[in-house]
């Protein structure tokens, strides 16, 4: 089968706001969510600013009390934001709860420092030394499915499910895979985006310790994130959740559904080049890209925008430039190529999710997102990065990109519906 696969709803807990609503509003206008970190004391550390999600409260309405304690903080973003989803694409009853299904990018969930530090304590007691019991439920807290069983719960699902988790490409392979099954004929719905909070201490001390991030704005954190600017020095951390509904067309047509746009294209590739490094001449982005505009069955040139994986490290910037060069050859200097993280930070295993957001409200309204900070052009990058200020434009076809530490690549291709 070769089922056509539209997205009819879609759900964000972000840095510029707790709704796709919200989150919207921001983009088109510019806004920056990056602040000072608040998930910790950032006192000591050299990075001391991310994008963080602000006054973000739990819906108890949606899952028992309990449950919402053994969630992770990012799995608590992707159960609201999955809500929204649902919320926003109506009634779904005219899906099998078996043919639904669940693919949500995310890191696999690990103890916080202050609790390995509790498993490795000793209690002294009269007859020896005994190792100290943890509460059963924190092993629960640090588990990825349970994140995604609680999606499942609020959405219906009986299908597949499946967490993924390739780095800052997670949300992207998400949405891609969701399609592939839709597109087979093996379900007919699924919940697919991206969630990630890697705003703990060993996360901004780890990626500190590599060098990957900026140093200089924790004065000024709104001009931290500078995606393909000639003075970028390093990505800004986000977090947050950006999940949507997939749907097979028929299905969702039927039911009288409100099509946001359609997934049309799907490619995933590896650089097998270096672990954080992407390849100066492209690499494997390339046939990320190139193979996803090939599944859709369309001309390269009639891409209008590219969002951008757009980091603002140095490397990054300029291997996806010359990818992007590489694949539309004389378009690329028509297209727009824009980069959401310069607003957000970079919410990593959901970062993909949120370029589709961009995408899909920029189909509807007529616009595209800027790429803000963009102050000093780099000459090596000479390509339209829609610096600073939204761009009033029709879009019809888009590609969405990320590539990830490790060298793994993903790239989709959406319409307007």
């Amino acid at each position: 089968m070769n089922n056509k696969v539209v997205i009819t709803g879609i759900g964000a807990v972000t840095p510029v706001g707790n709704t796709a609503a919200e989150t919207w509003s921001a983009l088109a206008a510019g806004r920056s969510g990056v602040g000072r970190i608040a998930t910790f004391d950032p006192g000591s550390f050299s990075v001391q600013i991310a994008g963080m999600v602000r006054d973000f409260a739990p819906a108890p309405e949606l899952l028992h009390t309990q449950r919402w304690e053994l969630l992770t903080r990012a799995g608590g973003f992707g159960v609201v934001a999955a809500a929204e989803a649902i919320a926003d694409a109506g009634d779904l009853a005219s899906h099998a709860p078996q043919h639904r299904g669940v693919f949500v990018g995310g890191h696999v969930g690990r103890p916080e420092p202050a609790e390995l530090a509790e498993i490795g304590r000793t209690r002294r007691l009269s007859d020896g030394a005994e190792i100290y019991r943890r509460d059963p439920d924190s092993t629960l807290r640090c588990d990825q499915g349970i994140d995604l069983a609680a999606i499942a719960e609020v959405g219906g699902c009986r299908g597949p499910i499946s967490g993924i988790s390739t780095a800052c490409a997670s949300a992207t392979h998400a949405i891609g895979e969701a399609f592939r099954r839709i597109q087979a004929g093996e379900i007919t719905m699924a919940i697919a985006g991206g969630q990630d909070a890697l705003t703990t201490w060993l996360d901004v001390s780890g990626f500190s310790l590599l060098g990957a991030l900026t140093t200089r704005y924790n004065d000024d954190p709104t001009r931290a994130s500078k995606p393909f600017d000639a003075n970028r020095d390093g990505f800004v951390l986000g977090e947050g959740s950006v999940l949507m509904v997939l749907e097979d067309e028929r299905t969702a047509l039927a039911r009288g559904a409100r099509i946001l746009g359609r997934v049309s294209g799907y490619a995933a590739t590896m650089n097998a080049y270096r672990i954080t490094d992407s390849p100066p001449d492209g690499g494997g982005s390339i046939t990320a890209m190139a193979n996803a505009i090939a599944d859709a069955g369309v001309d390269p040139n009639a891409v209008d925008c590219v969002y951008a994986h757009g980091t603002s490290t140095p490397g990054n910037d300029t291997s996806e430039t010359a990818a992007i060069k590489q694949v539309f050859g004389a378009h690329a200097h028509e297209l727009l190529v824009t980069s959401p993280k310069s607003m957000t930070g970079h919410l990593t295993a959901g970062a993909g999710a949120l370029n589709v957001l961009a995408a899909l409200r920029g189909f509807a309204e007529g616009l595209v997102t800027p790429t803000i900070n963009y102050t000093e052009p780099d000459p090596q990058l000479d390509l339209d990065y829609v610096p600073n200020q939204a761009r009033a434009v029709d879009v019809s076809v888009a590609v969405v990109n990320s590539f990830a530490f490790g060298g793994t690549n993903a790239s989709l291709l959406l319409e307007a519906a």
